[in-house]
């Protein structure tokens, strides 16, 4: 099993392919996972830029366009389903290359990751607190309750503080949306290639996207994602982009301020993937445009 890893706007799509291909003309046919916790959502493309089916190169992938945006892409369930695609990849005779940078989806899979039981009726008690009081509050319980768990959650994402909440309202310790100590990998035969580029570089290159994601009709597909429910779904309607493109087709914000937020949550997010994925050991780490024929020859 190959894992590409690394911030948003690295390069991850274009090397998961080039690896696919080179492995495939050496004999050894490759499948792509996906590992982006929002391209899963069917109609989220531009904002996620998810690349299109045409562009695939005829390599079979995995995992994207699975959930409609009312549904829960919740992380315990990713786990079994990218866990069951990469066994049949296997049974093919195939290798399985996962690649994505939603950290605690890419962890659920390379490693023993078990997770605390989940509960409905709390979980939807919990959002509707965090959707009338917003985050603070509901950090301040998680603080108040488990301070290591508060130490390792950022206290703006309502979605990692509600799934805290939940598992201490059951009675069970938090896995903290953090790696297990002294994690084991899943399937011994695992290469990790991660993605990086100078903080510079990286940052321009998400500002840029954000830009592009406005001019190629991210507002467009909101509108018509509204109309599939977007606003009702728990994960999809607080992607970040989506979210502010919400914003402004609803008056909240002007298309400078979507656009301004957007960016500026971008880069935060793009610094907690590089932080995250730094814990990793093991780690082949290459600037964009390496050659795959290299990684194929001194990684696996």
């Amino acid at each position: 099993m190959w894992a590409i890893v690394g911030a948003t706007g690295t390069g991850k799509t274009a090397l998961s392919l080039d690896l696919a291909e080179t492995l495939a003309a050496r004999g050894r046919p490759a499948e792509i996972v996906n590992a982006d916790a929002m391209q899963l959502y069917r109609g989220m493309d531009i904002g996620t830029a998810k690349l299109p089916p045409a562009e695939r190169r005829g390599i079979r992938h995995h995992l994207f366009d699975v959930l409609d945006v009312i549904e829960d892409a919740a992380v315990a369930w990713y786990q079994g389903a990218a866990r069951t695609a990469i066994a049949e990849i296997h049974a093919r005779g195939a290798d399985a290359v996962l690649v994505g940078g939603s950290g605690l989806y890419v962890s659920s899979v390379l490693y023993d990751f078990r997770f605390p039981p989940r509960d409905e009726g709390v979980r939807a008690r919990l959002e509707e607190e965090l959707d009338a009081d917003g985050p603070g509050a509901l950090f301040a319980r998680v603080r108040a309750l488990d301070p290591a768990t508060a130490d390792r959650i950022d206290p703006r994402n309502g979605r990692r503080i509600v799934r805290a909440l939940e598992v201490l309202e059951l009675g069970e310790r938090t896995h903290g949306a953090a790696l297990p100590e002294a994690p084991a990998l899943w399937h011994e035969s695992t290469a990790i290639i991660g993605v990086a580029m100078p903080r510079d570089e990286l940052v321009g290159r998400l500002d840029e996207r954000v830009d592009a994601m406005w001019c190629d009709g991210l507002i467009d597909e909101v509108r018509a994602l509204r109309e599939r429910g977007l606003e009702r779904g728990v994960t999809a309607r607080r992607a970040i982009g989506y979210a502010q493109a919400l914003a402004q087709l609803s008056g909240a914000m002007t298309a400078s301020e979507a656009i301004s937020e957007t960016k500026a949550l971008t880069r935060r997010y793009a610094r907690r993937q590089v932080s995250w994925f730094k814990r990793y050991e093991g780690v082949r780490w290459v600037t964009p445009g390496t050659a795959a024929v290299f990684l194929a020859d001194s990684t696996a």
